[in-house]
């Protein structure tokens, strides 16, 4: 409901930033002598011009500093505190922009005292249409019942009931609670839920107890989430540590847990990290697959019998099941699909054995990549079973982090050692430690030096290359 309301009033995003850099650049001109005749739109040096310069200056600075701060990122939610925060931040951000630009202009002789007070009553003026535009959109949330965010609350803690209990008190907050699903009003109330946001792909947010849910049931969640761009929120245990993989809000008193939006998330990183992709693996598919499959299909149909590629289910982003792409390097007889390969493991074939130590039967996951399943980096994409094994080892925060990027056919991990056979608890640990590591400082140079140490790695041999 909200997201489409904010679709079509996406204009009002803008309006407090034009108002807000009117007030600096008016009062800036009012108040700062620049000593150069007043711009009018013909006939001036704009270049020359220290007032024209001025407000582009001030217009572009103010709107790269409150980005930074996220001075705009506001909710009905957010406290009077909360804001006069920011305000101090911007203040004291802007006043050192401003005194940085009359340092850049020697000729403009102002005094100190004069730019303090012409800072001082912009921000007070900016400061009292913030709260008093906050005021109104609280009150509106109650009169006018108008943007409105519909939520549910999955959980019986008691975290789940103080918020329930607030969503209810605080109508100024502007949520509409349209369920609360715990054990006191089902036995099902995870799967009645699941298929009340199925029905409802136009609900805003959804408020889980994370520690009541099993693993599989947080996978769902995340996944219908992200189908649906419905927003995913956490409600945690009393007293327990966060990772910083969550930005934590508050509703009153009571915590609320995000999952952190992935850097590689970001549009456009996301447009920088696909166009690489496509490219690098369109050059491996052409100069490389396309005479290493010919000369590798008739080895594999030579020494067994079956098909040339190898393909298995396993969880991609947001844990979205995709099928992965391999040459075949094991012999064709009946195996469970959850058992690993292992050191000397005689399921192996003898052109398997070579493909696996140097990596080449994941060559045709560059397809992967094409199709958008994949990405050339990332964390690796394990097969469905083990992803429920592993995620009872890890901080159930970081594992659902770990899947809100395209997993790759490379990654840190791999590259540091902790690739293949998981032997015990610390491999997996250390997977995805590096995973994080990757996820929370991605660069495109990252990228191409894992790329570069991935080759070298497969000339020089890697230990659990088996």
């Amino acid at each position: 409901m909200l997201r489409n309301k904010r679709n079509k009033l996406w204009l009002i995003w803008f309006v407090p930033i034009v108002i807000d850099i009117c007030v600096v650049s008016f009062f800036g001109l009012k108040y700062l002598d620049f000593g150069t005749e007043k711009v009018y739109f013909f006939n001036v040096d704009y270049l020359n011009n220290k007032e024209f310069l001025f407000v582009a200056f001030t217009a572009v600075s103010w709107i790269i500093s409150t980005y930074f701060i996220k001075f705009y990122k506001i909710d009905r939610y957010t406290t009077d505190f909360k804001i006069l925060s920011l305000l101090l931040k911007q203040f004291l951000l802007f006043t050192l922009i401003v005194y940085t630009f009359i340092g850049i202009f020697r000729s403009v002789d102002i005094q100190a005292t004069v730019t303090l007070k012409y800072l001082i009553i912009s921000f007070s003026i900016i400061g009292v249409i913030k709260l008093f535009v906050q005021y109104i959109n609280r009150k509106s949330a109650i009169f006018l019942k108008d943007n409105l965010k519909e939520v549910i609350i999955v959980g019986n803690g008691e975290g789940a009931k103080e918020l329930e209990q607030l969503f209810h008190s605080k109508k100024e907050l502007g949520f509409k609670l349209l369920n609360v699903y715990n054990k006191t009003n089902s036995n099902h109330h995870v799967s009645e839920s699941l298929r009340f946001i199925e029905q409802h792909v136009d609900l805003d947010e959804i408020y889980c107890a994370i520690d009541e849910l099993a693993e599989e049931e947080i996978n769902e969640f995340v996944r219908l989430a992200s189908l649906n761009n419905i927003q995913l929120k956490f409600i945690p245990e009393a007293n327990k540590h966060h990772t910083k993989r969550l930005i934590i809000d508050y509703y009153n008193y009571q915590p609320i847990l995000s999952i952190k939006q992935a850097a590689l998330n970001n549009e456009v990183n996301q447009f920088i990290k696909r166009i690489f992709d496509v490219v690098f693996s369109v050059f491996i598919i052409v100069f490389v697959l396309s005479w290493v499959t010919i000369i590798l299909g008739l080895l594999i149909k030579l020494e067994s019998r079956g098909s040339v590629f190898y393909k298995h289910t396993r969880h991609g982003i947001n844990y979205k099941p995709f099928t992965c792409y391999k040459f075949r390097s094991l012999r064709n007889v009946k195996f469970p699909i959850s058992e690993q390969v292992i050191e000397d493991d005689t399921r192996v074939t003898r052109i398997g054995r070579f493909i696996r130590r140097t990596s080449i039967d994941e060559l045709p996951q560059f397809v992967n990549v094409l199709l958008g399943d994949m990405s050339v980096v990332g964390p690796r994409p394990h097969m469905l079973p083990y992803t429920s094994a592993y995620a009872k080892k890890i901080d159930k925060y970081e594992f659902a982090y770990r899947h809100m990027v395209k997993p790759g056919i490379t990654g840190l991990a791999q590259i540091k050692g902790f690739r293949g056979e998981i032997k015990n608890d610390e491999d997996i640990i250390n997977r995805v430690k590096y995973d994080i590591f990757y996820i929370e400082n991605w660069s495109l140079l990252l990228d191409i030096k894992i790329i570069v140490q991935t080759f070298f790695n497969i000339v020089t041999g890697e230990d659990k290359a088996y």
